[in-house]
């Protein structure tokens, strides 16, 4: 029996919350040096187009990681709550990173309206805004609850 459910509205509409939502993520990269996955904790949120975007230096790991292979996974958490975390949504969200060398003083706004602490290293000479373009997610929303979600599936819907 395939676990996946069909997806609809509702595991739409949670996987939007969570990346509206997300100040932080944990990000995966494949090590440029071993080839094994490594993860980071990283100040994540929703750019101005609806994609993931993140504040990386260029001294991490990470950052090395993407500029050799530009694929990565994020896996978004919902709030801390009451009760076992493993019941709580979560959203892996698979992803091609793209550095942003000039990035509009909007995204700079924008990003410390989010994160006021980035202000002492934000203009730092090595850390650069990079866009994170979903290709594809797996939402748990629970107990039983799994849904494979496309791009189309995740974007911010238009304001009419």
């Amino acid at each position: 029996m395939n676990p996946i459910r069909q997806t609809d509205d509702s595991a739409r509409d949670l996987a939007r919350n969570l990346l509206a939502d997300m100040r932080h993520a944990t990000l995966a990269v494949l090590d440029p040096d071993s080839g094994h996955p490594h993860l980071s904790r990283i100040a994540c949120q929703i750019g101005p187009d609806g994609a993931p975007l993140a504040l990386l230096s260029g001294l991490a790991v990470h950052s090395r990681a993407l500029g050799t292979d530009p694929r990565a996974a994020l896996l978004v958490e919902a709030p801390p709550g009451k009760g076992d975390p493993l019941t709580h949504p979560r959203l892996s969200v698979q992803v091609i990173a793209r550095r942003l060398d000039d990035a509009a003083p909007e995204m700079r706004a924008r990003w410390l309206a989010a994160h006021p602490r980035a202000a002492v290293f934000i203009d730092l000479p090595d850390f650069r805004f990079w866009h994170l373009t979903p290709q594809s997610a797996l939402l748990n929303a629970g107990f039983g609850a799994a849904f494979r979600l496309t791009p189309a599936d995740m974007a911010t819907p238009p304001q009419g």
